[in-house]
């Protein structure tokens, strides 16, 4: 964290309006011909490494210039310390570095190539490929380079279990359950992989890979819980055996009868890639050859993810056009202007019929009586719409109402509140996909070691929920919901000032989506909670006048505000929430006004290496491509729009 000045230069109208309108042709240059946006979602080398161990996994015919591009980016973001990083810049991850090594051993580079060596050393000397995680122990024992011996038992019979028993797979995330049921189906199986080169990364192991026993108990995971599960481990490991096969062929059947209700086309089980994948190897070990329509259209689907350039490719994680849509067209809308808002009204008439209102998904198995109006985050995902991505679209729609004076979209922003307010968990807060995801010893099973098993609510979700309550007329007197959620924010806040920020890294975008809230709920500028946040924000801006914040802030151990190089998507989150609190005048935001008018690209964007985004903290982070296009333009935007105005008040929800 690096002083700044107290003072700041005041931003010239001109530059201002300018740096607005480069922005704006900017990110209208990336529209699609039917008005949405769609941008890429990086992630780190895991999902690309993946992708080519599956197409050996499978046997494919080798695409020897589809391998080749996607070992040019593997290379390119292998780490200084000689391993590969969850983040751009970031620390040595084991898991991600075996699978790398493995992929591009797979593709063809020579173990004795420097990458390779660097790699190799790198991993011996943090204790070898033994100490890989769970999901990357499943992959090597497919493979046959671990046994079957180093991973939890993961008994298909699950499927079976009722609501009532301490498992069930309701009581666990959307994403963990979409990927554990297919995996049950493969562990019951124990499929190997076809694997045609026999490649193989024994030398990666300080000892025999056959010795490798379970894991060890995660930072995370208490001692106790973790001891208890582990002894149910055993047990399972050694009864599992003589479970009746009628019991097991019934439970199969039910596994593969979830998969199949939730295969969803070429968008796949969940839309996510893990599942994806799980899927497709687990037609292939049931005996379904390629072409068999479930399998085919799943394979198809994981090929859509890829990103293929002239030198290199990868493979995203999944997709994200509700989610760029909706927050493009929320700066669009700030912009204004004739040209802006037709392409908000086209993003909102493309994102008007992706709303789900006939399904009911996982999430009803909790809320019954609550009826669907959610939207997802990718094309298609009707089982698991998510709250966040809903309460965004909704405060687009009412703000392109308050504009128009329609009704054009009154039927949608009513059905997507009552599904966020039948969402709400019993402790007053939203999660992303479920209610009441609250079983938190479950992150203590063998499996998790992860740490995110569980869909809870979080602050950034519940503040984008009370946001878009506000917005829509509600205040804590008129709405016990609403209320719900301001205590809940309130109750969240750490004594430094800031807010846990779930799904965006990490601090300032927690702190930005509850200041936010907090003003649209109609709290005083003045208030404790807005004033020590404010403080807390002013007091890590960097030097330069932006903001930046470090993936290593979601250690386990958090200590403080861990401070990284500036990016423009944190310093906009960071402008926004100290305007939301009042602060368009404040010398803060003068400097990182100038800041981002500084560094836009003569395209009129932003560059932006760093990740800002967050799958799983401390295991899975996420490069939004869209952040730094329309984040920075939203910013600058809100800042010409309240310098005019005599209240200064920002009068939606986020």
């Amino acid at each position: 964290m690096s002083s700044v000045d107290a003072t700041a230069a005041p931003i010239d109208d001109a530059a201002l309006g300018g740096s607005i309108g480069a922005a704006t042709r900017g990110l209208l240059n990336f529209k699609q011909p039917d008005g949405h946006f769609v941008f890429e979602l990086e992630a780190d080398a895991t999902i690309p490494s993946e992708y080519v161990l599956l197409r050996h996994y499978l046997g494919e015919p080798v695409d020897a210039a589809l391998e080749a591009k996607i070992a040019v980016y593997l290379r390119r973001i292998q780490g200084a310390h000689g391993g590969w990083p969850l983040v751009h810049d970031g620390p040595f991850d084991m898991s991600a570095s075996v699978k790398a090594y493995f992929a591009l051993k797979m593709i063809g580079d020579s173990i004795d190539a420097p990458h390779m060596a660097s790699a190799r050393e790198a991993i011996l000397a943090r204790g070898g490929a033994a100490n890989v995680n769970v999901f990357t122990r499943f992959l090597l024992s497919f493979f046959g380079v671990l046994t079957w011996r180093s991973v939890p038992v993961l008994p298909v019979e699950i499927m079976l279990l009722p609501m009532w028993s301490p498992f069930h797979l309701n009581k666990i995330s959307y994403w963990a359950r979409t990927t554990m049921v297919p995996l049950m189906v493969l562990a019951a199986l124990k499929p190997r992989a076809r694997n045609p080169r026999g490649i193989g990364i024994r030398e990666l192991f300080l000892q025999d890979p056959a010795t490798v026993g379970t894991p060890k108990r995660a930072p995370h995971q208490s001692p106790v819980w973790f001891a208890l599960f582990s002894g149910i481990d055993r047990i399972l490991r050694t009864i599992e055996p003589l479970f009746p096969k009628r019991l097991r062929a019934r439970a199969m059947k039910k596994a593969i009868a979830f998969v199949e209700e939730r295969l969803n086309g070429e968008d796949g089980l969940g839309a996510i890639f893990p599942p994806m994948v799980n899927t497709v190897m687990m037609y292939d070990a049931l005996g379904f050859p390629p072409e068999h329509p479930p399998r085919a259209v799943t394979r198809r689907g994981i090929d859509k993810l890829l990103v293929i350039g002239e030198d290199e490719a990868y493979c995203q994680p999944c997709v994200s056009p509700i989610w760029d849509t909706a927050l493009a067209c929320h700066a669009l809308l700030e912009v204004g202007g004739p040209d802006s808002l037709v392409s908000a009204g086209n993003c909102l008439d493309w994102l008007l019929p992706k709303q789900e209102l006939d399904l009911k998904g996982d999430w009803a198995v909790k809320r019954p009586d609550v009826r669907p109006g959610g939207w997802a985050f990718q094309y298609a995902n009707g089982h698991y719409p998510d709250l966040d991505d809903t309460a965004v679209v909704v405060m687009a729609m009412d703000r392109a109402r308050r504009n128009g004076r329609s009704d054009k979209y009154n039927e949608a922003i009513a059905r997507g509140r009552e599904w966020i307010e039948g969402m709400q968990s019993r402790d007053g807060g939203f999660a992303a996909f479920d209610a009441d995801n609250l079983e938190y010893y479950l992150n203590n099973i063998p499996f998790s070691d992860h740490a995110a098993l569980l869909d809870p609510p979080t602050e950034d979700v519940t503040a984008r929920c009370v946001s878009m309550l506000a917005q829509l007329g509600e205040t804590v007197d008129s709405s016990p919901s609403m209320a719900a959620g301001v205590e809940y924010l309130r109750r969240t806040q750490l004594k430094e000032g800031s807010w846990y920020g779930r799904w965006g890294l990490n601090y300032i975008y927690g702190t930005w989506s509850v200041l936010c809230a907090l003003n649209a709920a109609g709290l005083d500028h003045q208030d404790p909670a807005m004033r020590k946040a404010v403080d807390w924000l002013v007091s890590i801006q960097n030097a330069d006048g932006g903001w930046g914040e470090d993936a290593v802030s979601y250690r386990l151990d958090y200590r403080g505000f861990e401070g990284a190089p500036t990016t423009p998507s944190q310093t906009a989150w960071a402008l926004l929430a100290l305007i939301a609190a009042g602060e368009v005048e404040n010398p803060a935001v003068a400097r990182g006004m100038k800041y981002l008018i500084d560094t836009q690209t003569k395209k009129g964007l932003w560059d932006e290496q760093r990740y800002t985004a967050t799958g799983f903290p401390r295991v899975f982070y996420l490069r939004y491509h869209g952040y730094s296009k329309f984040f920075p333009l939203w910013a600058l935007a809100r800042y010409r729009n309240l310098r005019s105005t005599n209240s200064k008040a920002v009068g939606v929800g986020m």
